[in-house]
């Protein structure tokens, strides 16, 4: 579902010269995926400047807010006031009172100044942050997850118009896609999923989240914080990334490809 007063399409289209070896130069009209700055406020107060793709803007604000630990998934959805400018988008969102203290407490610690040494070590403590363990489980299997990476690409219309764009997708146990978003940014894509799934009521009820990326350590706290039962990218982890699932207890699928995948962690179904 998509909220068509929170949709800006991509309409820049450019001509390219296409060349290939055996010489030749053609003339070739292609779309452009947008990327523009979204700037994203909390109770007046401006909090962070995204460069995202401006489609979903509702969903990437309740899937941020969820990341940034802003909120909990048991919260009140948020209410977000999205305006366009000829420079980018400015979201403006509301926390509820209980979370302004923390709030307050993410602002201090994004703008202290990280040349102090105290400062410094605050930092890294607020980057590394404990992950809730996931308590979902997926009963998705090896044939499902196959599936889905040969579906995908029919739900990536951004992608397939720009060749520029990640998908991040809600993937049922039997392997069908539920929900997709894009974005010119991987986080950002995700994160919109998130916030779709909270906006709209849906849980993982089994399935997985299925990334057309690599699998960073930012996404793997996503999908914790989410509480999502198993993470499968089409590109390969960090060695962060796997350490951060692991203390998380979030398996994962790496290098998820039609011919074989990587599992790592402990996921039954498969």
């Amino acid at each position: 579902m998509h909220d068509e007063n929170d949709v800006l399409p991509p309409n820049t289209h450019l001509t390219f010269i296409r060349l290939t070896p055996d010489g030749a130069a053609t003339p070739i009209d292609r779309q452009l995926a947008e990327e523009v700055p979204v700037v994203i406020e909390y109770n007046g107060a401006g909090y962070a400047v995204l460069m995202a793709t401006p489609t979903d803007i509702g969903d990437l604000v309740q899937g941020f807010s969820l990341a940034e630990r802003l909120m909990t998934r048991e919260d009140a959805l948020l209410d977000v006031d999205v305006h366009r400018t000829d420079s980018g988008v400015i979201a403006r969102a509301t926390l509820p009172p209980h979370r302004t203290e923390g709030l307050l407490d993410r602002v201090r610690h994004r703008a202290s100044d990280s040349s102090c040494g105290l400062c410094g070590i605050e930092n890294l403590e607020q980057a590394i942050r404990p992950l809730p363990r996931v308590t979902t489980t997926s009963r998705a299997d090896r044939a499902a997850i196959f599936h889905a990476l040969e579906a995908l690409r029919d739900h990536q219309p951004l992608n397939a118009a720009t060749g520029a764009a990640h998908a991040a997708a809600l993937v049922g146990a039997d392997g069908a896609i539920r929900l997709v978003r894009e974005d010119v940014g991987r986080h950002n894509g995700f994160d919109k999923l998130i916030g779709a799934m909270a906006r709209q009521g849906m849980d993982w009820d089994g399935g997985f989240a299925l990334l057309s990326s690599r699998c960073s350590y930012e996404l793997v706290e996503k999908a914790a914080l989410a509480d999502c039962p198993l993470l499968v990218t089409i590109s390969a982890p960090t060695r962060l990334a796997t350490e951060r699932a692991a203390a998380a207890g979030l398996p994962l699928v790496a290098l998820a490809r039609s011919d074989a995948l990587l599992l790592r962690g402990n996921a039954v179904a498969l």
